[in-house]
């Protein structure tokens, strides 16, 4: 899917749509709970796929586990609930807060350009908080299902639980814009000074190849995108669209912003910029992993179906059905379709420093987590979400297609025009970073990097 594709959506729609998902108001009921369950149609449940199985593996349900257990327990904050606790059980960095003021979640009556929404997230969970909100938000991702969803409520207990979200988060987290799998998305659009979408403007789903110029209406964005600007810090002028109101060019009637929030209702006073193009990044990645994972399960499925359970490989079609996603997974790993920063990029905190410290490194110092910020967001040209559990977790036919062709780029035996802006340098830094850092890659893999060694140890001895 064309990520830049404009979406003529409802305003309701528009509301429901910032990286995490939309639970009935009337979930909370006199009992407390807080999640609607196994009622309505939600895709994905029956076989080969399971949507709903009880057993999950993702970092949220295995810290519930460890609630049941007592082997965990989480702290009750006065000024932000269980916030703090939570992203320290769940290794998320608090620096990686973003903030969006466009009135997104089922929670949207309390946010504002001056009670924004806060984001939190690492690679694998991301975790909404609302001032004075009635419950923590959260998408976790597990290695096999793809996204799931959560909710914890706001209010003290003895003993806090992270419920499972079904029906009203799915209905807007399996769409166009999560490539029709249970997944996360971030959205720009054209705010009206109460944060809804302004009258007749159009919004933007935000991946990797959106344009600098299209991010981040909507949201508050702190550092500097150099001399670019940014959908962010700005609203419409009010009443823009309607019948007696202005018109014109919406990204020449955005108006800048103050940031308006008080910083004693967050954890920090930043949304910093490098956080928002990270986010960016692997919302889409993650959902580019699950529809691959998904549609080999179907095709497997279907073919063993049709063919009433006789092994037999499949057709070239049927093939076809998982690596067409598998070809478009690896052209976003290796970031083919990345739209160029206009000039260099600075965040204003510590989240740059955070989140490269983090990085898997070879004996040269290098990791898929260092940034560029010059002209491109990360230094090499491999996804860090290579070393993810949902990576690894990829029916195997998929991850050896995918492996496969990521060879033939990175060994530079594909010099096609969707990889011909990877440097031949890039390629084999990336490559070599890969083999000193990812276990378990394929023979061809390794057969190549003993080739290597043994002609790099046959030019020493004739140099010498």
């Amino acid at each position: 899917m064309d990520q830049m594709a404009r979406l003529r959506l409802p305003v309701v729609v528009s509301l429901l749509s910032v990286a995490l998902f939309a639970v009935s108001v009337g979930a909370w009921s006199a009992r407390g709970q807080i999640a609607v369950k196994r009622q309505g149609y939600i895709p994905y449940t029956d076989a080969p796929i399971h949507y709903l199985q009880d057993e999950l593996h993702d970092p949220v349900a295995e810290l519930e586990k460890k609630l049941e257990a007592g082997t965990v327990k989480l702290t009750y904050d006065d000024r932000l609930g269980y916030l703090p606790s939570v992203l320290k059980a769940l290794h998320i960095p608090q620096d990686s807060q973003t903030l969006v003021f466009s009135k997104t979640s089922f929670q949207y009556k309390k946010i504002s350009p001056e009670h924004p929404r806060a984001l939190y997230f690492n690679d694998d969970v991301y975790v909404g908080f609302v001032h004075e909100g009635k419950a923590l938000e959260i998408v976790s991702f597990d290695p096999n299902q793809g996204a799931a969803f959560y909710l914890l409520d706001a209010n003290k207990a003895d003993h806090p639980k992270f419920e499972r979200a079904e029906l009203d988060c799915t209905q807007c987290h399996i769409a166009p814009g999560t490539r029709n799998v249970p997944g996360v998305l971030v959205r720009s659009i054209y705010p009206s000074p109460t944060g809804t979408l302004a009258n007749s403007t159009e919004s933007f789903v935000t991946g990797q190849e959106t344009p600098i110029a299209k991010r981040w209406g909507g949201w508050y964005v702190t550092g500097s995108a150099g001399s670019e600007r940014t959908m962010g810090n700005a609203i419409m002028p009010a009443g823009y669209g309607t019948a007696n109101g202005p018109h014109g060019d919406p990204d020449q009637s955005l108006q800048p912003l103050e940031q308006k929030f008080l910083n004693a209702e967050y954890l920090n006073p930043q949304s910093d910029i490098v956080a928002h193009l990270v986010l960016a990044h692997q919302t889409q990645m993650h959902n580019l992993i699950t529809l691959t994972n998904y549609k080999t399960r179907i095709a497997f499925f279907e073919h063993a179906k049709k063919n009433n359970g006789v092994e037999s490989p499949l057709t070239p079609e049927e093939r076809a059905t998982f690596e067409k996603p598998a070809e478009e997974l690896l052209r976003y790993l290796l970031f083919a379709n990345e739209a160029p920063l206009p000039g260099p990029v600075a965040g204003n905190n510590s989240f740059a420093r955070t989140f490269a410290a983090a990085g898997l490194r070879d004996n040269k110092g290098r990791s898929l987590r260092d940034f560029d910020l010059k002209t491109r967001v990360f230094r090499y040209p491999v996804s860090y979400l290579i070393y993810s559990d949902q990576f690894d977790q990829l029916p195997q036919e998929a991850k050896t297609y995918v492996y496969h062709r990521l060879y033939e780029v990175l060994s530079g035996a594909d010099q096609s025009l969707a990889f011909q802006k990877i440097s031949a340098a890039d390629r084999t830094a990336a490559y070599q970073i890969l083999l000193a850092t990812k276990p378990r890659l394929p023979e061809e893999w390794r057969q190549s990097a003993a080739a290597a060694a043994r002609a790099e140890r046959l030019s020493r001895r004739r140099a010498g």
